[in-house]
């Protein structure tokens, strides 16, 4: 089959974030957009790259297509060998997984992860390099520069391979492998946990659990895992079939879009331990029976325990957290004698530090955690490392946070969501509060005066990159804190995010509202960057 040299321009606006590029399914299915980003991606690799690559995604609406588009281009631009999830499907970590056991020169993950699917929804697409971990940001800027560049994309016209049959088909000079999307993921997990244990708490009567894959890409990898291979009770996952529009839900496991499990937790007869994933399954939430469990506590937890599963016997070589997630992490580290990085928000941070073998295990506020198993964030992973600890310790997953807070103390957290707020009123209002860092200290905001504030800088420990403008920074004599981000997440105007934390020490303050006990806070940064003002909102639209 002869290569076609499709004549083309550039794209405006196809520069990737810290989770590549994500639009609404409009834009992706405008005639030659998906495949300019595809062909950018092919002229940022060095000679001779991409010759072997991993593909897949959460199965949101175009995701086939895009799937078939993708083939016919690597084959095209020289790529000899190609595997795929059956059914196009493939959760992030998986991928990452993949790549490292395949030895694949990289991926490509088509999600949006925990935004809408649909017609009306978004689309995203981002590269993961030779470690299994988001691009870093050169490769990334080399994508965007490549994207400025073209006038013609690489493709030829085969015919579109079967995605639901597995085995092996030629295109071109490609080989392409559609494989279960879960078994090799699986067998790393039996090699971290111990599953004979997890067989016997799950197959317990009184143990009952819950895990919602919110029709998302998890719920094959849930139901194989928990169910078929640990021995759960049929229906311990719920919304198991991943849909192209997640069956009309929001993938996003928080307590507002993942309603169905928060109210089977709090039911009459409520559930010893929950859980949920999110659209392309490396985030996760995590509940206890009536009992949230906050994902900073759970990142500090986990750290606290690590040591009790099989795969993590040799300890921790240290841990990491982003800039905006709660401290509660540092005094773990503190009390281990292990390092504590800090690190913007982006995987790719981590993904250095594993590399080098700084690192462990690693977490952000935003449902994310994860450790040096693979090189994103793993939702799955983190409920398994949660039912190891709650078997190994035999204590219900309240009490050990409880433990866990009596110990080490607590840290109030809580992150506020301003969504789709006009992007030049919330542009304004950072570089406002931004031009005012340096008056701040020594100003009062009710009971709060503050001590520091900055614009967060984080210089690479492993090759030295310096990445700036990751966040504004407020810090308070009395250790108080908040942080002020414009997210990159979403697709329409701009997502606020400010985020809250507050330690506290004393015993018996310990199981205050979260919401009360910081509410002083919220007015201060009312005050201090006039969100009501800037953003027309009283109150934000998400509250985690």
């Amino acid at each position: 089959m002869p290569t076609n040299r499709v004549s083309t321009r550039p794209f405006e606006g196809q520069k990737p974030g810290t989770s590549g590029l994500r639009k609404k399914v409009s834009e992706f299915q405008q005639p030659g957009y998906l495949e300019n980003f595809v062909q950018a991606i092919f002229n940022a690799l060095p000679p001779g790259g991409g010759r072997a690559l991993v593909v897949g995604g959460d199965g949101r609406y175009y995701n086939r297509e895009a799937i078939q588009t993708i083939i016919r281009m690597a084959a095209a631009n020289g790529c000899q060998r190609m595997w795929i999830g059956r059914g196009g499907l493939l959760s992030t970590p998986a991928v990452s997984c993949l790549i490292r056991k395949f030895g694949a020169e990289g991926g490509i993950v088509l999600s949006a992860s925990h935004n809408p699917g649909g017609p009306e929804g978004d689309f995203g697409i981002k590269f993961n390099g030779t470690n299994g971990g988001p691009a870093t940001e050169a490769v990334t800027a080399a994508i965007y520069q490549a994207s400025l560049q073209l006038d013609h994309y690489l493709t030829c016209d085969s015919e579109d391979v079967s995605l639901d049959r597995l085995g092996d088909s030629m295109v071109e000079d490609m080989v392409v492998s559609v494989i279960d999307p879960v078994a090799d993921y699986a067998e790393l997990m039996e090699s971290l946990f111990d599953f004979p244990a997890l067989s016997q708490l799950l197959q317990h009567k009184r143990f009952r659990i819950c895990f919602d894959a919110m029709h998302a890409v998890t719920g094959p990898y849930a139901k194989a895992i928990l169910e078929e291979r640990l021995g759960a009770p049929e229906g311990t996952v719920i919304n198991a079939e991943p849909l192209p529009d997640f069956g009309g839900g929001h993938p996003d496991p928080n307590l507002v879009h993942a309603a169905e499990l928060v109210a089977r937790m709090n039911g009459d007869e409520p559930f010893a331990f929950g859980a949920a994933s999110d659209g392309d399954g490396d985030r996760n939430m995590v509940l206890g029976t009536g009992f949230y469990i906050n994902p900073c506590d759970s990142l500090a937890v986990l750290t606290a325990n690590l040591h009790l599963l099989p795969g993590y016997r040799d300890g921790v070589a240290g841990v990491a957290r982003s800039m905006p997630t709660s401290r509660a992490v540092d005094r773990v580290a503190k009390a281990k004698g292990i390092p504590c990085y800090e690190t913007p928000t982006g995987w790719k941070f981590f993904g250095n530090l594993m590399d080098d073998g700084r690192i462990t295990l690693c977490g952000e506020e935003s449902f994310g955690t994860g450790s040096s198993h693979v090189r994103e964030k793993d939702g799955l992973w983190a409920v398994l490392c949660w039912l190891n600890i709650i078997a190994s310790r035999q204590q219900p997953a309240r009490a050990i946070v409880r433990s866990h807070w009596q110990r080490f103390g607590r840290d109030y957290f809580s992150r506020h969501d301003y969504e789709e707020v006009d992007a030049v009123a919330a542009n304004q209002l950072m570089d406002q509060l931004r031009g005012s860092l340096t008056s701040l200290p020594g100003q009062r905001f009710g009971e709060h005066v503050v001590a520091s504030a900055d614009d967060f800088s984080y210089t690479d420990p492993v090759d030295g990159s310096v990445s700036e403008g990751q966040g504004l920074r407020v810090l308070f004599e009395d250790d108080a804190r908040i942080v002020f981000r414009l997210s990159g997440t979403g697709t329409a105007g701009a997502t606020l995010r400010v985020y809250y934390d507050r330690p506290q020490r004393d015993p018996a303050r310990l199981e205050l509202d979260t919401q009360r006990t910081l509410a002083s806070l919220f007015a201060a940064a009312d005050e201090m960057a006039g969100i009501s003002r800037h953003t027309g909102r009283s109150t934000p639209d998400v509250i985690t």
